[in-house]
């Protein structure tokens, strides 16, 4: 009888970090700011704080429109 062999699926790596899109909370300006950020984001319009860094993932203090791919 012949050896049936199993087929894997390969499997490739994909980062987790994204590019995402918020909105100010002040002057409803949209910014697209990213989700692993080490500098502190501002907005362009009126400078308000909308990402903080941290360790690894930013802490966002915006308002979050939709996740870009």
């Amino acid at each position: 009888m012949p050896r049936k062999r199993k087929l894997y699926k390969i499997l490739t790596p994909e980062p987790r970090s994204k590019f995402i899109k918020v909105r100010c909370p002040t002057c409803k300006n949209e910014q697209i700011v990213f989700s692993h950020a080490t500098y502190p984001a501002t907005c362009l319009m009126c400078g308000t704080k909308l990402v903080e860094p941290t360790g690894g993932k930013a802490k966002i203090l915006a308002e979050i429109v939709r996740i870009l791919e």
